[in-house]
């Protein structure tokens, strides 16, 4: 194999004949280039070729969250081309296209936004000058529209593709002027997503699609002892089934969790289940056989009796100033969960000397030819320059596409066979043997001094550490910083607010899941709010716009949230309302849950009502997919059984225990988004937090039964 350099770069482009590339020096300027293989410290986004097509890359990678339009979409706003005339690609993690191409944290666009918009901008001024000089008149006197520059007084006009060696020529402008919004074409606008099409159509390619001729397939038994190690194995009747030819271990590594399992390779995946069927294996327990779910829990709630280490004290929190009649206090618990990716873990690897390469679906393509110290190539031996990736369309990610484990397992494979191999998790692998989103509990206080105002607030978080489960270097002394988001930064006026945190050790490999540690925090942040908005015979939504005298963006949200709901319309007996808001570091989303009280004592969730306050939209329709998605996946979590352990064990395997939210089970929900300039904010997690403390509340109001453990029954 060739080892990926600029020239190859543009030969795996496509690139035959003339071409001018614009985009992202590393300084974050625009540049350009008419011959990319001499270029330095440059990033590209587009190509214009002079048979007129024109390439835009997207380094986000697409899980369904639609950023397969919104980034084209922002650079071809600005560059004046329609999105049905460009060829969008995805990147592969080359090393020309930066370190960026990951998608985490709601992150692509509200970090992103301007940036995007700049390329395109600055590509478009370069052509219109182009043309302006060709023609010898004022540049001030043409426009870009189509693909093409046209000179206003005399109406000639110019396709970009005859431009290519004049723009070549011309300085790129530092400073593009942006397009006035009222002018947009395509930002705001409702556009079809272009990768609908390849996704109803079958063409396009996920990661357990990848195929390679003469490839084997692998499937790896690992300890079902979550925290067991590989003693021996017997291989003997393994071999004896039909398409199977090797049996191995193969090492696992999850962050700081490391594991050893036995890999089984076939001619075919069938053949490779079959084999790992009748694996002998002794595992090593090491005494984690005994861990449970029930001890577990038992074990955080003593140590919520700790002081834990301060993460914020503002004003002064000093409870001997507070009456027992003006204090409130209370406990809730949030669960074990995993991510539940339709598509299960995989990835197709090809070894050819000392170079690899890799077909996947990740999040994180930067990470896996990258040349940082968390980057694959410390996993596994190969330099970063002789690594090469095809990321695929990913069907599902929410955090566990973000982590490396699956890929490097392959890879270790990879390195005992002479040929590629296939390595594919099962569901009941992805379910069983994480990582997992960590149980989270949180002990809250508060209290209003003699006026009935709040006056103080504190809210101690007691679970494991993401931090130490994917960091080697962690500092236990140190607040780690994603287990306590948001809850100091809401806009509440509060005078004294102390936020605290006690780490709990875990074996367990844990990660991020959507929306991380806001989607327990919230839930118990929020619900708690309702609770003292009872003990101040406040209406809920009201006592939150009395803790709102200046303003803010939730202060807006909530004022919205009231409007759309008609919250203040009286409900019938046995039905009623909650509601909830949550910003941080993705965005801001607030909830209105309207839930009816059954004669049977179940609870129906009839309505959510959701307001995502964003600055700017790109794509109404792709924010409105998101918030939905994110409110089906925090019923799931709030409404259907966990992960739960015993003796070392994940007890679920399959959806049929582990319990996604059904079609029929899905309440309507009404998306309201506000877009009104300002600070460019998240949308794939925002949506997420606010609807378990919303749902809590609505129950609340229907049956005056307070919810404080998830996940609950929709029982009275």
């Amino acid at each position: 194999m060739e080892k990926v350099s600029r020239r190859k770069f543009i030969q795996t482009a496509g690139v035959s004949g003339l071409a001018l590339w614009l985009g992202l020096s590393a300084k974050g300027t625009t540049v350009k280039a008419a011959d990319l293989a001499s270029a330095k410290n440059f990033t590209p986004y587009i190509m214009v070729e002079g048979n007129g097509n024109i390439t835009i890359y997207n380094i986000k990678p697409e899980m369904g969250q639609g950023t397969f339009q919104s980034v084209p979409a922002l650079i071809a706003e600005e560059f004046e081309v329609s999105l049905d005339k460009v060829i969008i690609k995805n990147s592969n993690g080359e090393k020309e296209l930066g370190p960026g191409q990951r998608a985490g944290g709601s992150a692509s666009i509200r970090t992103g936004y301007t940036n995007f918009r700049k390329i395109g901008a600055s590509a478009k001024e370069v052509f219109i000058l182009a043309a302006a000089g060709r023609w010898g008149v004022d540049a001030n006197t043409c426009y870009a529209e189509n693909a093409m520059v046209i000179h206003s007084p005399s109406k000639r006009s110019i396709a970009y593709e005859n431009l290519i060696e004049d723009a070549a020529k011309i300085e790129i402008p530092k400073e593009p002027k942006l397009k006035d919004p009222k002018d947009f074409k395509i930002i705001g606008k409702a556009v079809h997503r272009p990768d609908v099409p390849l996704k109803t159509n079958g063409s396009a390619q996920f990661g357990i699609d990848a195929s390679l001729p003469g490839m084997v397939y692998a499937t790896v038994e690992r300890c079902p002892v979550i925290g067991g190690t590989l003693k021996s194995f017997d291989a003997t009747e393994a071999l004896k089934v039909a398409g199977v030819e090797k049996v191995f271990a193969a090492e696992r590594i999850a962050g700081t969790y490391k594991s050893t399992g036995v890999a089984v390779i076939a001619n075919s995946y069938w053949a490779a289940m079959q084999g790992r069927a009748k694996l002998k294996i002794e595992w090593e327990t090491h005494g984690y056989d005994n861990f449970n779910s029930k001890d577990y829990e038992a074990h955080l709630r003593a140590l919520a009796n700790e002081e834990g280490l301060v993460d914020k004290n503002i004003g002064a929190v000093d409870w001997a100033k507070v009456s027992r009649t003006n204090t409130v206090e209370a406990f809730y618990e949030t669960p074990i969960v995993a991510h539940s990716p339709l598509e299960p873990m995989g990835a197709v690897v090809k070894i050819d000397g000392d170079a690899i390469e890799i077909w996947t679906s990740t999040q994180v393509p930067s990470s896996l030819t990258g040349s940082g110290p968390t980057d694959l190539h410390s996993f596994i031996g190969f330099k970063p320059e002789n690594i090469k990736m095809h990321n695929m369309f990913i069907g599902g990610g929410f955090g566990r596409r973000l982590y490396l484990d699956y890929i490097i397992e392959a890879v270790n494979v990879a390195k005992q066979l002479d040929k590629p191999v296939k390595v594919v998790w099962s569901r009941e692998d992805t379910t069983k043997q994480g990582p997992f989103r960590p149980m989270t509990f949180s002990k809250l206080k508060a209290g209003f001094d003699d006026q009935g105002k709040l006056s103080m607030f504190e809210h101690k978080v007691i679970s494991p550490s993401l931090s130490e489960a994917t960091r080697p270097n962690f500092d236990p002394s140190k607040v780690d910083a994603s287990m306590v988001e948001g809850i100091a930064e809401q806009a509440y006026e509060i005078p004294n607010i102390k936020t605290s945190y006690v780490r709990a050790e875990c074996h367990l490999p844990l990660a991020a899941w959507r929306s991380v540690t806001s989607s327990t925090l919230s839930f118990a942040h929020e619900c708690f709010i309702d609770e003292l908005a009872v003990k101040a015979k406040q209406d809920p939504l009201d006592f939150r716009l009395n803790l709102l005298s200046k303003p803010s963006d939730t202060k807006k949200v909530l004022l919205k949230l009231k409007e759309v709901s008609g919250w203040d319309k009286p409900l019938p007996k046995g039905k009623g309302r909650g509601i909830a808001q949550w910003e941080f570091f993705a965005g801001l989303c607030g909830q209105v849950v309207e839930v009816t009280h059954r004669a049977d004592g179940t609870i129906k969730i009839d309505k959510v009502y959701a307001v995502i306050d964003l600055g700017e939209v790109v794509s109404p329709d792709n924010v409105k997919n998101q918030v939905e998605g994110a409110i089906v996946m925090a019923i799931t979590a709030a409404t259907k059984p966990a992960i739960t352990f015993k003796m070392g064990e994940v007890e679920q395997s399959n959806f049929y225990d582990n319990n996604m939210l059904r079609m029929n089970e899905t309440p309507k929900i009404e998306v309201h988004i506000l877009a009104d300039g300002g600070k460019v904010k998240g949308v794939g997690e925002p949506g997420l937090p606010p609807f378990a403390p919303a749902l809590a509340n609505a129950i609340y109001a229907a049956t005056g039964k307070r919810v404080r453990k998830m996940p609950f029954e929709l029982k009275a």
